[in-house]
């Protein structure tokens, strides 16, 4: 049976209409709005790679490594609580060992690869590209890549925000931050 109506009195008893008191929530959630987001921006960006050749296609893949070390926009938002798996991806980075840390930038990998996340990065991206800090090949190639199940770019952010954490890469203005 059908809950009800947006207009009718609210079902705690409030008196009130329900789309003003307790109602539920209508149409696209934030995650499929980001999705959306991120899917126009790209759309908007594909022409901008037309008649590239493979190579600078390739080209524009492996420079989505340097990209989050441009600005500190370009860096995921880290937990606010720093649970074992980030433990374990900040002391493998600290101590450069790769193999250590495999699985723990998977876990946290996994849990800030949101659409939501995604949006904030594209939308950062497009802010630079307008500010021609990044050219709109780059900017073009990193909005594909976040519309897509690729993961390049944000293990890429992850990788640079986690180093910029601890304090073993700087900042893009120089600066080292505490651990």
């Amino acid at each position: 049976m059908p809950g009800p109506g947006r207009n009718h009195p609210c079902r705690c008893g409030s008196g009130r209409k329900t789309k003003h008191c307790c109602g539920e929530q209508r149409g696209p959630s934030q995650e499929q709005l980001a999705r959306a987001h991120v899917a126009q921006l790209a759309r908007h960006a594909i022409p901008d790679l037309a008649g590239l050749s493979d190579r600078a296609l390739d080209h524009l893949s492996e420079g989505l490594i340097d990209l989050p070390a441009v600005d500190l926009s370009l860096l995921v938002t880290l937990p606010k609580l720093i649970g074992p798996d980030l433990e374990r991806l900040r002391e493998a980075i600290e101590h450069d060992d790769p193999d250590w840390g495999w699985d723990a930038l998977t876990r946290v990998h996994e849990q800030i690869d949101t659409p939501r996340q995604r949006a904030r990065l594209a939308d950062a991206i497009v802010r630079l590209r307008d500010q021609r800090r990044i050219n709109r090949r780059q900017a073009a190639y990193a909005l594909l890549d976040l519309h897509t199940r690729s993961t390049r770019l944000i293990a890429a952010s992850l990788l640079e925000a986690v180093a910029v954490s601890i304090g073993v890469n700087r900042t893009p203005g120089g600066l080292h931050i505490a651990a």
